[in-house]
């Protein structure tokens, strides 16, 4: 007989990174972090994971899983610096790091083929640190990714640019997923880069919290450009408020930001476009945003 889910865990969101690929001073790169009890779960490692966990306080040194949700530069740009920093902070034990297929392959690459000497020089000329913790790189499949004893955690195929020109060849190597967090009956949705997707819709149902990609409001589609991008890579103001009424999501936080000068008269767009169709708890998030469940 399984004994009884925990189910007064405490359960906090930290958006630690909403931008992207562009260099933003207001906003640092994509990372969210998730931390259920003590057990910090880190959700991509996008430009600057590192400093704004010491800003947010994070427990660096109980870290033992990584989530990455696709391999575009602005969510794994800072994958070495977690696993050596953690290091430096206190990690003395594994620290995995899940993703789609390849995800193995680059980080053999960092760890063999780019960083090798800086591990050796660290492991062997600063023996304070202790041992080089091995860091792992696991190729995670649709479904179960990772069981926490208390906590589960899914992954599902979302679409980030399928529709656009490229080779086939190419396709069946570009795979992206979102993550759903399933702990104590409640239930966090990492949406990763998508628009609205079967993939997404499933990661959302139902869910306390869905941290979801939202690059424009709907007056910013205003280009052919802007209005691609829409359609094939990253969701907007023009659907986020529908994706999570119809699928039942009760605290909807918009992350994954564009750079902008007027940031006020965005966030207000913003606002007007999801409550055409969502009335529930909206945050448009800011970096060191902290959301408790």
């Amino acid at each position: 007989m399984q004994e009884p889910k925990d189910m007064s865990l405490p359960i906090k969101i930290q958006l630690l990174g909403t931008g992207g690929p562009r260099p933003d001073p207001m906003r640092n790169g994509p990372a969210t972090l998730v931390t259920i009890g003590d057990e910090p779960l880190l959700f991509d490692a996008g430009r600057g994971v590192v400093v704004q966990c010491v800003k947010a306080g994070v427990a660096f040194a109980k870290l033992r899983n990584l989530f990455i949700t696709h391999h575009h530069f602005d969510h794994i740009g800072d994958l070495y610096d977690v696993g050596l920093s953690s290091w430096f902070l206190g990690r003395r034990d594994e620290l995995v790091v899940h993703g789609p297929p390849d995800t193995t392959r680059i980080l053999q690459a960092l760890l063999t083929q780019i960083y090798d000497k800086d591990i050796q020089w660290r492991s062997d000329g600063e023996p304070t640190h202790g041992g080089w913790p091995p860091m792992t790189g696991r190729d995670a499949s649709v479904g179960l990714v990772h069981d926490g004893g208390h906590y589960q955690v899914f992954a599902e195929n979302v679409v980030h640019g399928h529709g656009l020109d490229f080779s086939q060849a190419f396709l069946k190597r570009w795979i992206c997923y979102g993550y759903r967090i399933e702990c104590a009956g409640k239930v966090i949705a990492i949406s990763g880069d998508t628009v609205d997707c079967a993939g997404l819709r499933r990661l959302a149902q139902g869910a306390d919290v869905l941290v979801q990609c939202c690059y424009l409001s709907s007056e910013e589609i205003n280009s052919e450009h802007f209005e691609r991008l829409a359609k094939f890579t990253l969701a907007c103001g023009d659907s986020v408020g529908r994706i999570a009424a119809e699928c039942g999501v009760k605290t909807l936080v918009l992350t994954h930001h564009r750079p902008r000068d007027s940031s006020d008269a965005a966030v207000q767009q913003l606002q007007a476009d999801v409550a055409r169709h969502f009335s529930g708890r909206l945050i448009v998030a800011e970096d060191l945003d902290e959301i408790e469940i």
